[in-house]
């Protein structure tokens, strides 16, 4: 499906069209393939396209390029490598996509100080490998390779986010193009300040609706001495939410612990040939630390498990072990989908008190029941975020009617406890509307924020706040 972008000025694009065209050749296109490819992202929602796609080379590039459009008032999207859930890059007023994705140097690596500093289109592999003879790791880990200023735009989180936290904690400065094409810093590299407004926190989470994040300066960690990994079953949903629940409570430092149903858990055993497991609630842990460290907190928490008949509790230090444990966990996605041939994947997340997530998560998934839906669920649960994958056919529309509803009132069941519309997946334009049950009267500020760091509407206009 292709959603028809609300059309700028005819003679306005066409003019920016032609000053693109003519200061910057090959780096900026008008191909449909290339826009189609730039109007969607990994997501369930239709494609919106932009006028034409830029693929930016510096911060200075991007500066430019913003002033030509903020000069004739005209739409910017800016994207990473695509791999965005709620409509983020959508270009529901066309415009220009700003491509981050040829942006990919890791301009400081400060060993002593456990800091680096990107540029956007850096992913977070790629840094991975580029820090590993440091010995030191960037550990926010979302699942897919997302690019770094992308992460950062939707205050992305993942599977370490136990131990770790999440992209608003491990981001300590960018360099940011605003809505009149300044280049800003919102940080020095100290790792505290108390000197004004915490513009870093502002910009995090943003999804490019207040300015362009170039540059990042990120938290780096010490690879531990000692990684290990388990695996527990559980006959039930609940026992397996209940142990991570106490584990939490416990203080046990779990880097991990990532929990399955028992569809999704048997769609992994079936896509990546996982030997010696059951089609049951599982739940994948990994421990950091020294190898006796590692151990004791494998050892206690696996006796937390046995407390509500977890078996099958396997362990491992071993690299390949631990690779295929957690490339499986990675696959899930492609795991489900490949369930229901021809179908799609629409994934959706919610984030609750830890205390209320047993509690939620047996409500959503009763409420499926009554769906008729195939829809797995993972968890991060160490955290209370969990998400749905419902598989269906984009072409059903009564399908797609029933996953919207089940989704809607998972949200809302969300936020009566206390929780969040999204826990890590950004707002884009999929979730915008449930921003006001959310923050009440807090949208109010957000509104004027957005007003006065992008006057004209220019910046993602559509996204999180709609002016």
């Amino acid at each position: 499906m292709h959603v028809d972008a609300i059309p700028s000025d005819a003679i306005t694009r066409e003019k920016v069209i032609g000053i693109m065209v003519q200061r910057f050749g090959d780096q900026f296109t008008t191909a449909d393939a290339i826009r189609e490819r730039h109007g969607k992202g990994e997501s369930y929602h239709s494609t919106a396209s932009p006028d034409g796609v830029f693929f930016a080379k510096s911060t200075e590039d991007v500066a430019e390029v913003v002033k030509i459009c903020a000069d004739h008032k005209f739409p910017i999207v800016p994207f990473g490598v695509g791999t965005s859930l709620e409509g983020n890059i959508a270009a529901l007023k066309g415009g220009i996509c700003i491509d981050l994705s040829m942006m990919k140097e890791v301009l400081e690596i400060n060993e002593e100080d456990l800091d680096v500093k990107v540029e956007a289109g850096v992913t977070r592999k790629q840094l991975n490998d580029h820090l590993r003879d440091t010995g030191l790791f960037f550990p926010i880990d979302p699942g897919a390779d997302a690019s770094i200023g992308g992460m950062a735009a939707t205050r992305a989180s993942g599977t370490n986010a136990v131990r770790y936290g999440t992209m608003r904690e491990n981001v300590l400065s960018l360099t940011v193009v605003t809505a009149d094409g300044r280049i800003v810093q919102t940080a020095r590299r100290a790792k505290k300040s108390s000197a004004g407004y915490d513009l870093t926190r502002l910009f995090v989470g943003s999804e490019g609706t207040l300015g362009i994040i170039t540059e990042i300066r990120l938290k780096v960690y010490g690879i531990p001495e000692s990684i290990t990994s388990a695996v527990c079953q559980f006959e039930d949903l609940e026992s397996a939410v209940n142990t991570s629940i106490l584990i939490v409570q416990t203080g046990i430092p779990v880097a991990r612990m990532e929990l399955l149903d028992d569809v999704q858990m048997g769609a992994c055993i079936s896509y990546s040939k996982l030997e010696g497991y059951e089609e049951k609630p599982t739940i994948f842990f990994e421990f950091h630390g020294t190898e006796a460290g590692a151990k004791e907190q494998a050892e206690t928490v696996q006796g937390i498990a046995e407390e509500f008949g977890g078996s099958a509790f396997q362990w491992t230090s071993k690299m390949e072990d631990r690779n295929k444990l957690w490339q499986a966990r990675h696959d899930a996605y492609y795991a489900a989908i490949a369930l229901r041939s021809g179908c799609q994947g629409w994934a959706t997340d919610v984030c609750v008190p830890v205390s209320r997530l047993a509690e939620c998560i047996n409500e959503t998934k009763d409420d499926l029941k009554k769906t008729g839906l195939i829809s797995p669920l993972v968890g991060h649960v160490g955290d209370g975020n969990f998400h749905m994958l419902y598989i269906v056919d984009p072409d059903n529309k009564d399908e797609m009617a029933k996953a919207q509803e089940h989704s809607d009132r998972m949200v809302m069941r969300a936020l009566e406890m206390g929780g969040t519309c999204t826990g890590e997946h950004g707002v884009g334009y999929g979730k915008i509307h449930f921003l006001t049950d959310e923050h009440g009267d807090a949208m109010s500020l957000m509104r004027s924020l957005k007003t006065a760091f992008d006057p004209d509407n220019i910046m993602n206009p559509g996204k999180i706040v709609n002016i």
